[in-house]
């Protein structure tokens, strides 16, 4: 019979960030059931602030810590390694990686990710139980796995929690999950946002991974411009390459709008005091989410029922014409086209001001 007494896992979820967002209620939930439990994570280096500050060396007990969660993180650059994938530094990293696993001497590792690259990384530590989804994202991963679990949920969250259960039979639910608390980005968040301001903070982001999810920014504009002339404080969260984007957002509300290119610990930082995020299907909307802050999300070709907001104050616009289609276009979809201004204004007011709605 296997026992769990200083059990030792390694959970395998390398990116993207929301994905990696979307695994933390379960690991979250299977670190409170087991709080004596190592638990360590191996993720791509760029997402290291969503599961520990910069200069935290190992997990601290208390959830607001800088690291609250892992008890170890190990490095994968992936992407990296495959742009040179021969050269001697992408060697030396694999072969460091691999005797740092090893070393690690884990019970059981949980690849969460289900791609073909995932569960060979896994394999490098070593261990004789490894777990995977029965259906995993690469259906070549599968072979990889020692024991495959068999999912029912519909979101990937609700999946997650089932292959977490899995490791030692709990009960699990998911729960709101532990991000780690950085305090020089959290003195930054707050010269930015001064905890005396009087005024609601409204968070967009109007960039997507691809441009079939993206809603056209002179519509992002409009909201933008309809919530600073109801004296709302409105942010721009752009990533690199989206200046352009702010610009258009910048012009049509006479400046009042403020862009901010925020490092991923300042953006965790500024999405705690927030009222209101508008996305479309983004790692800072799931950002969001984890934190708590209510959402309104604007989607297209992604299902929000399997990678939408989950678990708090939502509303998800997606027009009944819109099909799931992961296919990388530059235009936007269609059903996506559908979806007005004045929708998303509404759903804001519902969420700013839910007794005015009920």
């Amino acid at each position: 019979m296997r026992t769990y007494s200083n059990f030792r896992l390694l959970v395998v979820r390398l990116g993207a960030m929301g994905d990696i967002l979307h695994a933390l209620p379960a690991v979250t939930a299977l670190r409170q059931a087991h709080p004596d439990w190592v638990i360590d994570w191996v993720v791509e280096p760029r997402w290291r602030a969503l599961l520990a500050a910069e200069g935290s060396t190992g997990r601290q007990t208390s959830q607001n810590s800088a690291q609250p969660l892992i008890d170890h993180l190990h490095f994968a650059a992936t992407k990296e390694w495959r742009k040179a994938p021969f050269s001697r530094q992408t060697l030396n990293e694999f072969m460091a990686l691999r005797s740092a696993l090893r070393a690690g001497k884990y019970d059981t590792v949980i690849d969460l990710q289900g791609a073909i690259r995932s569960a060979l990384i896994a394999r490098l530590a070593g261990c004789r139980r490894l777990i995977g989804e029965a259906e995993p994202r690469e259906r070549a991963a599968r072979w990889f796995f020692s024991e495959r679990v068999v999912t029912h949920g519909v979101h990937v969250i609700e999946q997650d929690v089932e292959m977490v259960s899995s490791i030692a039979g709990d009960a699990l639910v998911p729960v709101e999950p532990w991000l780690p608390v950085d305090p020089v980005a959290e003195a930054w968040a707050d010269e930015i946002l001064p905890p005396i301001t009087n005024k609601t903070v409204v968070l967009i982001t109007p960039g997507a991974g691809w441009g079939a999810k993206r809603w056209p920014i002179e519509r992002y504009a409009d909201v933008a411009q309809n919530l600073v002339a109801r004296g709302f404080h409105v942010l721009i969260n752009i990533g690199p390459g989206e200046e352009l984007l702010a610009e258009v957002i910048i012009r049509a509300t006479g400046g009042a709008a403020i862009p901010l290119a925020c490092t991923l610990p300042q953006l965790i930082a500024l999405t705690r005091r927030i009222a209101l995020a508008i996305a479309g299907d983004t790692g800072p909307l799931h950002l969001a989410c984890a934190l708590g802050r209510p959402v309104v999300g604007i989607y297209g070709p992604t299902d929000p029922s399997r990678n939408g907001p989950f678990g708090m104050r939502f509303i998800v616009l997606r027009s009944p014409e819109s099909r799931r289609d992961h296919t990388r276009r530059a235009a936007p979809e269609s059903g996506l086209l559908t979806i007005q201004p004045a929708d998303v204004l509404r759903a804001a007011d519902a969420l700013l001001y839910p007794e005015s709605a009920s």
